[in-house]
């Protein structure tokens, strides 16, 4: 049970703290379950993530219901899955029932613009992170710099990009490892 409230607890503080998006999650979520909590490591993250990006529904959520899973089977996912929901439930909730009034004050268009650039720069240093750890040769370079190609070329969604990047994956450094 202990466990089970543990996850819920940290899960809800990253859905409290997470403006932006599952992207924006990332460095939080780095922090917390990896560094803080040796729930699992960047590599398997950046796996777990993956699969969060390509399984239908929120990144953070799916990502939030592998670790519960990992950490206390069906409860702990739920218990996760709770504990990051939840924040998002309450704060849309209470942002829903004042919107009108407060939606073009200009503080709070300054506050959130100051925000928006915050999450950019959280983003872009999780990605510096996850490049020194996710690329570390020439093919892995190749393959990104091919992902990167569907995705500003083409418009493909993220979902058949990860797919062929695999496939890409296992076609290429398969063959040299075999």
């Amino acid at each position: 049970m202990q466990i089970l409230w543990r996850l819920f607890k940290v899960f809800f503080k990253l859905g409290l703290f997470t403006f932006g998006g599952g992207y924006a999650m990332l460095p939080l979520l780095q922090a917390e379950v990896v560094k803080k909590r040796g729930w699992t490591d960047d590599k398997e993250l950046l796996d777990l993530y993956s699969i969060g990006q390509c399984t239908p529904g929120i990144i953070s959520i799916n990502v939030a219901t592998f670790i519960g899973y990992r950490q206390a089977g069906v409860k702990g996912a739920v218990a996760a899955t709770l504990g990051m929901v939840l924040p998002s439930l309450i704060i849309i909730t209470l942002i829903a029932a004042v919107l009108n009034r407060f939606m073009y004050n200009r503080y709070v268009v300054y506050a959130f613009s100051g925000i928006r650039i915050c999450v950019v720069a959280l983003i872009l240093d999780v990605i510096y992170g996850l490049w020194k750890k996710g690329i570390n040769d020439y093919l892995g370079a190749v393959i990104f710099a091919g992902a990167l190609g569907l995705l500003l070329a083409f418009n493909l969604s993220a979902v058949w990009v990860v797919v062929l990047a695999g496939v890409a994956g296992l076609g290429l450094k398969g063959r040299l490892k075999a």
